[in-house]
C-alpha cells in the first residue's frame, strides 16, 4: 500500500503539499478552506508585531507564466491573529507560523505568540525581496541570520525554519548559518526580485517599482537552489517554485526537498491543485511499485 505522508522535522504531513505563505494565508476562513481542499500543511501570512498596511496598488502583475508582486507584507499584526489560528486549527492539518522582523529580539516574541496560538513550526520570512528593512535585507547576512535562528530557537519548543532568498550569491553560507544555529530545516525559495513597465505609462507598473517573481517562471531558479542546498547542509528542505503538478513536485524531491509549498498554482490552477497533485504522486508511486515518496528524496544527486 503506498502513502503520501512525509516527515518534515518532525511534523506528520499527510502529503508533501503545503500551502506557502502569502496566499490565502491571512484569514482563518481562507487557511481553512486550503485544508478541506487537500493542502497537506498550511502556511500563514507574514505576521509582524503590528498591523501592516503594505503598499498602494498596484501590487500585483499577472503574466503569462507567473505573477509579480509587491505587497509591501500587509497583515493584522500577531495579537489579532489569535482568533484567526482558532479558526484555521479546524482543519486538521499542520499550520506553520510565517513571521517577520528586523531584530531577533522581535522575532522571538513573535514565535512565542504563534507557539501559543498552535502553531505546528516557525517559518521566518527572511527572503522577502520588496519590503524596506526586512525579509531578503536581514536574511542575506549570514550572521544576521545566524542570530536570528539562534534567539528563536532558544524560546520556542516547535520547529524553525527559515525561508530564503534566490536574490544572493551567498545563499549556501546563510543555509550553513541557518544549520548551525539550531535551525530544523531550510525552505527555498522567495519570489526572485523582479518588475514589470507600463509601456503605455512609461514607468514601472507596480508602485514600489521592483516586487517577486512567482510561478513557473521561476522553477528553475528554485530547482537549482535545492539541489546545491541538499549538497551544502544536512537539514530537510521544502522547494518552493513554480510548483503547479505531480510532475514539478517530483523534480523537487528528486533534487532534494523532503516536502513542497504551492504558491501562485492556487491563482493561476484553483484550489482542486492540491488534490491533482496528490493524485499524480499517487499514481506515480504505485506505477514504480514504491511505497513512500522518501526513497526518491535527493536520487538526483546519485551519478
Amino acid at each position: 500500500m503506498t502513502t503520501l505522508e512525509v516527515d518534515l522535522a518532525g511534523i506528520r504531513l499527510r502529503n508533501p503539499t503545503i500551502l506557502a505563505s502569502g496566499v490565502m494565508g491571512e484569514t482563518g476562513e481562507s487557511l481553512l478552506r486550503v485544508a478541506e481542499a487537500g493542502a497537506g500543511g498550511l502556511v500563514t501570512k507574514s505576521i509582524g508585531l503590528e498591523p501592516r498596511k503594505g503598499y498602494p496598488n498596484p501590487t500585483l502583475v499577472e503574466l503569462p507564466d507567473g505573477y509579480i508582486n509587491a505587497m509591501g507584507l500587509p497583515g493584522p499584526g500577531i495579537e489579532a491573529f489569535a482568533e484567526e489560528m482558532e479558526i484555521a486549527k479546524r482543519g486538521g492539518v499542520p499550520i506553520i507560523g510565517s513571521l517577520f522582523a528586523a531584530l531577533p529580539e522581535d522575532f522571538t516574541t513573535l514565535a512565542g505568540k504563534m507557539e501559543d496560538y498552535g502553531a505546528a513550526a516557525i517559518e521566518l520570512n527572511l527572503s522577502c525581496p520588496h519590503a524596506r528593512g526586512y525579509g531578503m535585507e536581514v536574511g542575506i547576512d549570514p550572521e544576521a541570520v545566524r542570530s536570528i535562528v539562534a534567539s528563536v530557537k532558544g524560546a520556542v519548543r516547535i520547529p524553525i525554519m527559515a525561508k530564503l532568498t534566490p536574490n544572493t550569491h551567498r545563499l549556501l553560507d546563510v543555509a550553513r548559518s541557518v544549520e548551525a544555529a539550531g535551525g530544523d530545516a531550510i525552505v527555498a525559495v522567495n519570489t526572485v526580485k523582479a518588475m514589470a513597465i507600463s509601456v503605455e505609462a512609461r514607468r514601472p507598473i507596480l508602485y514600489n517599482g521592483t516586487g517577486g517573481l512567482s510561478g513557473p517562471a521561476i522553477k528553475g531558479v528554485g530547482l537549482r537552489c535545492v539541489y546545491e542546498l541538499h549538497e551544502a547542509v544536512k537539514l530537510p528542505i521544502v522547494g518552493v517554485g513554480g510548483i503547479e503538478s505531480s510532475r514539478d513536485v517530483l523534480e523537487y524531491m528528486m533534487a532534494g526537498a523532503s516536502a513542497v509549498q504551492v504558491g501562485s498554482a492556487v491563482g493561476r490552477r484553483g484550489l482542486q491543485v492540491f488534490r491533482e497533485i496528490c493524485d499524480g504522486l499517487t499514481e506515480y508511486l504505485a506505477t514504480h511499485q514504491l511505497q513512500g515518496l522518501q526513497g526518491i528524496v535527493g536520487v538526483a544527486h546519485v551519478h
